[in-house]
């Protein structure tokens, strides 16, 4: 057995990993990046006195002079009570079934809360979100609790997921989203930020503590 040649091959295995890891976080922090300017608070982007998109006659929608932040939050309202099918697979040209999951339940849940909750109070809301990805950012930029960014990820992805994927008008492809709760996921598991990242100090800095029971050490080490 040539050993040498085999921890060659692990530390280069190793090093692809991590490479490949940190690109998909620097990846990521860059997506959500690109998503913080168009819904820019205090307004959210918003216009028309925090006007939101009306449903009309015909499947269809007025956009009833919104923007931002209120646009799409008003799409996901209306498209709340439509069919949802998602993962889908049209497999017919093969002689085979289409077959997809029906979230409709789970985009009525949301309609719910955003009728109730998020819409009405969308100035204060507004900033939940705008922080919510500001944080995914920061977090995957600087390598900086990591597993906490993946896990607000996860939520902000899996959120627009129920609410926009494969809506008919526009019509927004569900894997724009899915890719986005995939990548996040990946984040919340890999902990990217152990690599090339603060996370890495930050453990060694807290690891002695956290032996000795520290609670603050701990937590430390469960968000990095």
């Amino acid at each position: 057995m040539n050993t040498t040649t085999d921890s060659s091959t692990g530390r280069g295995e190793k090093i692809i990993y991590k490479i490949g890891m940190v690109i998909v976080r620097l990846g990521l922090a860059y997506l959500f990046f690109t998503q913080l300017w168009w819904k820019l608070p205090p307004s959210f982007g918003c216009s028309n006195n925090y006007a939101f998109p009306k449903p009309t006659a015909g499947n269809s929608y007025d956009v009833n002079g919104s923007s931002g932040l209120c646009y799409w939050m008003g799409l996901e309202s209306i498209n709340a009570s439509k069919p949802r099918p998602v993962l889908i697979a049209d497999m017919r040209a093969g002689g085979l079934p289409a077959i997809s999951v029906d979230i409709a339940p789970h985009a009525r849940m949301n309609g719910f809360l955003l009728d109730n909750v998020f819409i009405p109070n969308i100035r204060i809301f507004g900033w939940l979100v705008w922080l919510s990805e500001f944080t995914i950012f920061l977090t995957m930029l600087l390598g900086l609790f990591t597993r906490f960014g993946g896990l607000v990820a996860i939520g902000i992805s899996m959120q627009l997921y129920v609410g926009l994927a494969n809506i008919p008008q526009p019509f927004e492809w569900e894997w724009s989203y899915g890719a986005m709760v995939l990548l996040s996921i990946a984040m919340f598991a890999a902990t990217p930020g152990r690599y090339f990242g603060v996370d890495a100090w930050l453990r060694k800095l807290v690891d002695r503590p956290s032996l000795k029971g520290k609670l603050l050490a701990k937590l430390v080490l469960l968000l990095s």
